[in-house]
């Protein structure tokens, strides 16, 4: 508020100026000679019905969010798909416990359940129009993958069963439907995928009871050796002789614990497989922006949607649960966390999408349809909407001419001759942006002091708290720049022509969005085309009762519905963001602080949700009411989080929020240049997955505390520690306790079987090791020496993000010992090379189940956790030599 003495000054300056040489509101107001409308005819809003408005209006449409999500089927579930049956099966692969690859649990439990089930749809359809096929395969193989920074795969007879549906006249063309069934140590898997599998099965038994056949066959592939980085799907699409006839897939997979599927991958091109899921899907959940973000990499994560791209070439749909992260891969991936409705709904879409394919005559010639990317993304789950990319371009134009033509018939108005408005434009436009950089720095430097006061991950068990204390103050700072611009800036004169200005700014902003997205060819460019559109389209037809009435609470309603459209689908894109990356901070490692990116998302879904209600400040009388109100609960909430009041993890039976935490009872030996062992020691190797390390353990297990950090040592590869995959950029916080040596009952054979060099100068070492299911090698070459190639994949080393060489093992049953070889190109210098040696290799071996999973150090310190607490434990040894 002012004071009357000030407004008296303000009356008696002359038009068009301000005591800081700004341009005057009266000049941006009108022309010369134009007169004012009355304040009666042309009205302000009042704070408290703008506020209530804006509230009333975000927390409607957020509802309609949270509805649309927690309603899995959408009308009645088919009669074709049954899911009871589905969940019969999902209860009979998780009774058998973890399962990871190499255990009875899964080459032989699992294997044996899915065939047996697999030979009574056989056996029940064998009158029908229907052949079925099974082939149990069990592939070696070998690829590199930049997965984590990049590393090598190799496995020796991993499962694979193979489950080949067709008309009994035979098929020339095959669609492949994809799960597995294997799951990482510790937990049962019920989601990560055992559901899957049991969806499948489903799945196959309506397809083999149907009385009319297929035009084309499915294959069904249940994988045996998924978590083990995309394994088993390698070994079906490089070496069966089924994957020929492959033309498109579909794999189901799984980030989260039930809920719904969300289409998030297609491809690549081949903009008619989300036509058939447009087409076919009974419930629809997809969208485009999902599948661009994780392809840009930023989700640290992959599917065996990436082999049969990048190694098989055909393209596909990628579906997975993403809800409930929290608890993906833990002890309480259980199936009675995954509702039926989850079961149904993804049964009955997958079934009628396989049939719509297999029915399709686009199977067979798919490369004649191949060109081109779909714009694709569904509304609250009733409907998708997808068109072709360069219907999209054309959309995206066609919206971006109509904001510059709108914003051009401005400039030619009298009033802005001169190019007054251009310049009102881009100053507006400049503070918008200003104050955008401005709130993001505030909020990140509050996200810091939080960290620093040693609160990170108060919001993990209460998501909600980070948007009253990130929220509020992203909120809070953007509302008080543009006050302080009202007031100080533009005089402080409530002008109705400052609300259409800032209308404007949000729109040329969002339209500069929109042309950059689309020169980038990214089909996600339709969300600023829906927020350019929608907005523009609603202001045009309300301009006239604006002009005449002001910012009545007519206008005020009238202009939020025409917004709810792409705001509704906005908010939809924000929950799938927080859904996602909220638990994945929870893994992220312990050197991303992670209140530090929670406050950038919440702060940039603040910025996007305000964009086209900033000029509500400026058609408002007053903000001293909402911005108190906003100060009190961010001051309120900024004092309960620094007291501790919000405890990170939970242990509730109904929504755990376990803390991660990786325990190997690991033995370490160091073998010198004349193989003689020159250190050995043994200890409990533990690793935090989150950032708040053992802060929140070490008072349940005082052991556990900064006086056992281990260090890393250059010299040694990986640390001189059993990592299990090449994440030591992301968990560089490490504790060593000192414990008993390990013995396990099949221990690690390793030897150098020959030394030789070659007639290039190289020195090629062989070697033989034998050992569980799971070994990790690691290489590091010595100063001048250099890894010229190996047996490895392609024959190229692909080295990790450290400059070392990480290759992964595992094998099936009754494998044979592991063989291979490395090619080193030596120092130059000779005494470098006798005193140094070329190259360092170290071989870790890793139990994840049977007796040699666990130890009585082992099992004394893991009943020593808290409940809120999910130690993944195995027993590992490292062994290092120098050649």
């Amino acid at each position: 508020m002012e004071s009357g003495a000030a407004a008296a000054v303000r009356r008696t300056r002359p038009p068009g100026t301000r005591s800081n040489g700004a341009p005057g509101a009266e000049e941006r107001g009108r022309g010369d000679g134009e007169k004012e409308k009355p304040a009666a005819g042309r009205r302000v809003l009042r704070e408290g019905v703008a506020v209530a408005l804006l509230l009333l209006f975000v927390l409607l449409l957020w509802a309609l969010v949270r509805l649309s999500v927690r309603q899995l089927v959408v009308g009645r579930p088919t009669d074709e798909f049954g899911a009871s049956r589905a969940r019969k099966h999902l209860e009979s692969i998780t009774s058998f416990g973890p399962r990871p690859v190499g255990s009875v649990e899964n080459e032989v439990l699992a294997v044996n359940y899915l065939l047996d089930q697999i030979e009574q749809i056989r056996a029940s359809t064998a009158a029908g129009p229907h052949s079925i096929t099974v082939d149990v395969q069990r592939p070696t193989g070998s690829f590199s993958i930049d997965f984590l920074g990049g590393f090598t795969s190799y496995y020796d007879k991993v499962t694979n069963v193979a489950v080949r549906l067709e008309p009994k006249t035979g098929a020339h063309h095959l669609m492949l439907a994809n799960c597995h069934f294997d799951s990482v140590a510790n937990s049962p898997g019920a989601s990560d995928d055992a559901v899957s599998c049991a969806v499948m099965l489903e799945v196959l038994h309506s397809l083999a009871n149907l009385s009319t056949p297929l035009h084309h066959g499915v294959v069904f592939l249940f994988n045996g050796a998924e978590e083990n980085v995309l394994q088993a799907s390698h070994g079906f699409i490089t070496q069966h002789p089924w994957a020929k006839s492959v033309r498109a897939f579909i794999n189901l997979e799984a980030a989260g614990v039930g809920g719904k599927e969300v289409v998030f991958q297609t491809g690549p091109e081949n903009p008619w497989l989300v036509q058939a899921y447009v087409h076919a899907a009974k419930h629809p959940f997809a969208s485009v922006v999902g599948q661009e973000v994780f392809q840009s990499g930023v989700i640290p994560s992959d599917t065996d949607f990436r082999i049969y791209r990048d190694f098989g070439n055909i393209p596909g749909i990628d579906l997975a649960f993403i809800e409930n992260g929290f608890i993906y891969h833990t002890k309480y991936d259980t199936p009675d966390r995954i509702l039926t409705g989850s079961i149904q709904r993804a049964g009955d879409n997958i079934l009628s999408v396989l049939k719509h394919l297999l029915m399709s005559e686009k199977l067979a010639d798919s490369s004649q349809y191949r060109h081109g990317n779909m714009v694709f993304f569904d509304m609250l789950g009733l409907v998708v909407v997808a068109y072709p990319a360069q219907v999209g371009t054309i959309i995206n134009c066609m919206a971006t001419v109509a904001t510059f033509f709108y914003l051009g018939k401005k400039c030619t108005l009298p009033r802005n001759a001169g190019g007054r408005y251009v310049r009102e434009l881009a100053y507006a436009a400049a503070l918008v942006v200003l104050s955008w950089f401005v709130t993001l720095l505030s909020v990140l430097i509050v996200a810091l002091l939080v960290t620093l006061m040693g609160q990170s991950m108060f919001w993990y068990s209460h998501f909600y708290t980070s948007i009253c204390l990130y929220g509020a103050a992203a909120a809070g700072k953007m509302v008080l720049i543009h006050t302080l611009a009202k007031n100080l800036y533009y005089g402080g004169v409530q002008r109705l022509e400052l609300g259409d200005l800032f209308f404007d700014v949000s729109l040329l902003l969002w339209c500069c969005g929109l042309v950059y997205l689309t020169k980038k060819g990214l089909c996600s460019a339709y969300v600023p085309m829906m927020m350019v559109a929608f907005p523009l389209a609603t202001k045009l037809l309300l301009a006239p009762d604006f002009r005449q009435k002001g910012a009545s609470l007519k206008y005020s309603i009238l202009y939020l519905v025409g917004l709810a459209l792409p705001y509704v689908h906005l908010m939809f894109l924000i929950w799938v963001v927080f859904e996602i990356f909220t638990p994945i901070l929870g893994r992220s490692g312990t050197e991303i602080p992670p209140d530090v990116v929670l406050a950038a998302l919440v702060t940039l879904g603040t910025i996007l949700l305000s964009s086209y209600f900033l000029h509500f400040i400026y058609l408002a009388r007053s903000t001293k009411w909402l911005l108190a109100g906003l100060a009190i609960v961010f001051t309120l909430f900024l004092i309960l989080v620094s007291c501790g009041l919000f405890f990170p993890y939970s242990a509730d039976p109904s929504s755990p929020r376990p803390k991660r935490v990786f325990v190997q009872h690991t033995t370490r030996t160091f073998h010198g240049l004349d193989g003689e062992v020159e250190q050995k020691d043994s200890g409990l190797w533990i690793n935090s997955f989150d950032y708040t390390a053992m802060k929140h353990i070490t008072p349940h297990i005082p052991e556990i505390n900064d006086t056992v950090r281990a260090k890393c040592p250059v010299d040694v590869p990986f640390c001189g520690f059993p990592w299990f995959l090449p994440v030591k950029f992301l968990v560089k916080k490490n504790w060593y306790l000192p414990a008993a040596e390990v013995s396990p009952k099949s221990p690690l054979e390793f030897r150098l079987l020959s030394k030789q060099e070659t007639e290039w100068g190289m020195v090629k070492l062989a070697f033989q090791a034998k050992g569980p299911s799971h070994m990790s090698l690691y290489l590091l070459p010595h100063s001048g020496a250099s890894l010229s190639s190996w047996s490895f994949g392609d024959g190229t080393p692909q080295y990790d993000l450290g400059g070392e060489y990480f290759i992964f093992y595992s094998h099936g049953l009754d494998a044979p010992a592991w063989n291979f070889w490395i090619e080193i190109q030596p120092p130059q210098s000779a005494d470098a090379s006798e005193i140094e040696g070329m190259i360092s290799l170290a071989i870790s071996s890793h139990y994840f189940f049977g007796e040699d999973q666990l130890t009585p150090d082992l099992d004394t310190l893991l009943h020593r956790f808290p409940a809120w607490s999910f130690p993944s434990y195995w027993v590992s040894t490292y062994h290092m030599y120098r050649y």
